[in-house]
């Protein structure tokens, strides 16, 4: 395996690592609920369906994280050392949740569970903004300069970045739809979660009803972002660190490869069918599965346009040659060659996690 296919090769693995994590935060888009009007029975029964799952996508973002770092170094030490307050607030959000769960109906707690439920609230709505609109930057861009002379210069920093160090894409509409349309996700894979896992009429018709608000804006919302992804103009790589703007770069990706569009289209169909049927047949409790797999087809293929078709994953709208490309960020062609070794162990993980979830089902 050369170093070029080693380097796309990577990228799907980060592909697949991100479409996981877009799908497990399902698990925030139920806390977005809890404070919502329900018995103290439904949220309780609400809140054991997902007690444990955080744990696998708190695990699942630590893997995409660490994988990025081993595999494309330069972009890892640029976003997460340049726009360090949106991946702080992420990360202190999951400590929050990780503290929460462990002492909201535990013995002599002082704060109340109220307080735990609106913490646990709070990161239900922040994670996912966050991280939608991190993963939109992919292509939107960032307001950053790379110059690898910094290190030397500057005591290791290699890239400089505006005052609001990351903050300011949430100045962009663009990024920020992006945000509350992951969050509108999430709150529809959790309706279809408590849909099949909770063997409860009243909390099944409850999650029925949320899902006929969620599921509206959530398709608005993806329509909208399609339509101004696909019209929007987006970055051709022309040399290592130099590109060219063409019109309508993403709509060429996504149209230009049978397998890309394929994997959107039919990951589409089953996110809409997973919300129909449970919409229009009260005995249907399948829809989780089917909008997760279809999340995860969708996710996957939006990070193939952003990464393959020679396009820079993280372009720059303050410096278009400092933008990076799966080619100019990647680790040395040893480094990757030894972590693809390693990843033949990948199945073993997703066996171990599928195992935990199943236990996590019985319980």
């Amino acid at each position: 395996m050369d170093y070029t296919l080693l380097q796309e090769y990577w990228w799907l693995l980060i592909s697949i690592l991100g479409a996981a994590l877009v799908f497990l935060l399902f698990v925030q888009g139920a806390q977005s609920m809890f404070l919502q009007h329900m018995t103290d029975t439904q949220r309780e029964k609400m809140v054991e369906a997902v007690a444990h799952r955080w744990e696998l996508t708190f695990t699942t973002l630590v893997v995409f994280g660490g994988a990025f770092f081993a595999s494309f170094p330069l972009f890892y030490s640029t976003s997460f050392g340049g726009a360090y307050w949106v991946w702080m607030l992420i990360l202190f959000g999951f400590v929050v949740q990780a503290v929460s769960y462990k002492y909201r109906s535990a013995e002599g707690n002082l704060l109340g569970r109220k307080t735990y439920d609106t913490l646990l609230f709070l990161n239900g709505i922040l994670a996912p903004v966050l991280l939608g609109g991190a993963v939109s930057t992919f292509f939107f861009g960032s307001d950053f300069t790379v110059s690898k002379g910094l290190i030397v210069e500057d005591g290791g920093i290699i890239s400089s970045w505006g005052a609001w160090h990351g903050l300011e894409v949430l100045t962009d509409w663009r990024v920020v739809a992006f945000g509350v349309m992951v969050l509108f996700l999430t709150r529809v894979l959790a309706n279809l979660w408590y849909i099949n896992q909770v063997d409860d009429e009243e909390t099944r018709t409850w999650n029925r009803r949320q899902l006929l608000i969620n599921a509206p804006v959530f398709v608005v919302l993806f329509l909208a972002i399609v339509v101004t992804l696909l019209l929007a103009d987006g970055y051709q790589t022309v040399g290592e660190h130099q590109f060219e703007i063409v019109p309508r770069k993403y709509f060429h990706n996504l149209f230009g490869s049978l397998i890309t569009l394929a994997f959107f289209l039919i990951g589409t169909v089953q996110v809409l069918y997973g919300i129909v049927m449970s919409l229009i047949k009260s005995t249907f409790t399948r829809g989780i599965w089917s909008a997760g797999i279809g999340t995860v087809m969708v996710v996957m293929s939006l990070f193939w346009i952003a990464g393959y078709f020679n396009t820079p994953y993280y372009p720059s709208y303050a410096d278009i040659s400092s933008s990076l490309t799966i080619y100019n960020s990647s680790s040395s062609e040893f480094t990757l060659y030894v972590m693809s070794i390693v990843s033949l162990f990948i199945p073993v993980v997703i066996a171990y996690i599928s195992w935990v979830w199943y236990k996590f089902t019985k319980k």
